[in-house]
């Protein structure tokens, strides 16, 4: 995982990372009393774009800190070596030197490029040196419904080939059946073979039926030794939303507060404007605290999102906007 290095204000942070999250055994009592009550959620999430508000100086560091949090994304079925070496320059240079000299900052990159196995060669030669880890999805993704047996060996391929992190995609017909016992060894065995790579569970929260499906399959998941929960794989109809986004980080929350270990957060899908992004951000501020704005606990899923944020820290910057063409991502 990226180490962590300041806060938004510039403030230096230790260097030292969180311990993983070793799971623990199946809480049935605590997964069937979770529950989310879904008018108040959605009451507090409509809320949240008004609830703070940032400008000038401020909201440049806050996007500053947005970047910093990306994993810069490319997830295509044309995708090429020569499309992943530029988005891959783009995650170690994500604005241009000239808003980066004027703002004063030095060292920026994303949090991480994410790509399909194929891509995972491409991008680990491209990222040497750079500390920046790549991320590959897996286990059949985006529906996980390939063989069980070569969604566990596609894990431990992707692994083989240098990826850091992966990103797995649950059975959603466990959480729809209530098969709680099932998700946990799911997630348990791909935790596993994982080894030392970090694994992110995506949910796919848009095919879960219920609010109270999505905080019980975050616990289970977490249990099962998960280092992050994420929204979705981007390729739903319905994907990252604040309402999901309020149940996943206060199930993460609660885990924190019985065990002592931090799990990660990563919306993913539909995050595409800097405005967005400081929605989330002051909601895991809010919610979870400081520690968790930082690239080891928290990531967004997007491509898009990097662009816009360009464009306004060179607003900031220049007093006028750009056409989006300047800011390209690959």
């Amino acid at each position: 995982m990226h180490t962590p290095t300041t806060t938004a204000e510039g403030h230096q942070l230790p260097t030292a990372l969180e311990p993983r999250n070793p799971g623990m055994a199946l809480d049935l009592d605590w997964v069937r009393t979770a529950q989310a009550n879904t008018s108040a959620i959605e009451r507090r999430a409509k809320t949240l774009p008004g609830r703070r508000s940032v400008k000038k100086d401020y909201q440049a560091a806050w996007l500053c800190k947005a970047i910093s949090l990306i994993d810069l994304t490319t997830l295509s079925g044309d995708d090429s070596e020569g499309r992943v070496e530029r988005l891959c320059a783009k995650a170690k240079q994500p604005v241009r030197v000239d808003i980066l000299d004027a703002l004063g900052m030095t060292g920026l990159t994303t949090g991480a490029v994410c790509v399909y196995h194929d891509m995972i060669e491409t991008a680990v030669s491209s990222l040497k040196g750079t500390g920046i880890p790549v991320a590959a999805v897996s286990t059949g993704f985006p529906a996980g419904l390939s063989p069980y047996h070569l969604r566990i060996a596609e894990i431990g391929e992707s692994v083989k080939a240098g990826a850091e992190e992966i990103d797995i995609v649950i059975t959603r017909r466990h959480v729809l059946q209530g098969n709680w016992q099932a998700l946990y060894d799911e997630m348990k065995e791909m935790r596993e073979a994982c080894g030392d790579a970090h694994v992110k569970a995506i949910l796919a929260t848009g095919e879960l039926g219920t609010l109270r499906n999505v905080a019980r399959a975050s616990l289970v998941c977490m249990m099962a030794g998960a280092d992050f929960i994420k929204t979705s794989t981007g390729k739903e109809s319905v994907n990252a939303t604040l309402p999901v986004s309020l149940v996943m980080i206060r199930a993460i929350r609660d885990y924190y507060d019985r065990t002592g270990f931090r799990v990660g957060y990563k919306p993913a899908g539909g995050i595409s404007k800097a405005k967005d992004a400081l929605v989330y951000l002051s909601l895991i501020k809010d919610e979870l605290g400081d520690r968790w704005l930082q690239p080891d606990l928290f990531r967004f899923g997007a491509s898009s999102l990097l662009g816009d944020i360009e464009r306004q820290l060179e607003h900031h910057v220049t007093g006028q906007y750009s056409a989006n063409y300047r800011h390209a991502m690959a």
